[in-house]
């Protein structure tokens, strides 16, 4: 293919959104793809942190970085002894959503029984979304946290019934 003829078709996709044009001309072949691919999704994955010691005094004119506190461990997620109801507990910190979009009815709402596997909210974590699947069946009591809320590690989401 001649250089000028490349030219001239990038010239005419430059301010388009064209992202990818494969062109034939006789037996010469060409595919173009403009900009960056996109990245790979990231999983989010929760990482505990340890405190962190100051060994020497600081001298720069930046003030002290803050120790992260170790997180308490998380209510467990299945029923107490004698109790005959558990809660769901968010896995990450994200933005808690009850539905899938703001026109979608909820996933699950209070006096519905839920079977293991069953879908219950989303939580985006890094711009991803996250489906938090029920892991016991039961019946839904209490919903803890408001749609569009920002959510903790471990902080409850849902109490259940066991059915």
């Amino acid at each position: 293919m001649d250089v000028d003829k490349l030219k001239a078709i990038l010239a005419a996709l430059e301010g388009t959104d064209v992202t990818r044009i494969t062109w034939s001309e006789g037996t010469e072949t060409i595919d173009l793809r403009l900009g960056h691919p996109p990245s790979p999704a990231m999983q989010a994955v929760p990482v505990a942190t340890a405190p962190v010691t100051m060994a020497a005094p600081m001298t720069s004119a930046t003030p002290p970085s803050v120790a992260p506190v170790p997180a308490a461990a998380p209510p467990p997620a299945g029923p107490a002894a004698g109790n005959k109801t558990f809660t769901v507990n968010s896995p990450f910190v994200g933005t808690f959503y009850r539905s899938a979009s703001p026109d979608s009815p909820s996933f699950v709402d209070v006096g519905q029984v839920v079977k293991k596997g069953q879908v219950l909210c989303i939580v985006e974590a890094m711009k991803l979304m996250n489906e938090i699947e029920a892991e016991q069946p039961g019946r839904l009591v209490e919903v803890l946290i408001q749609n569009g809320s920002p959510v903790e590690y471990g902080e409850v989401l849902f109490r259940f019934e066991l059915v």
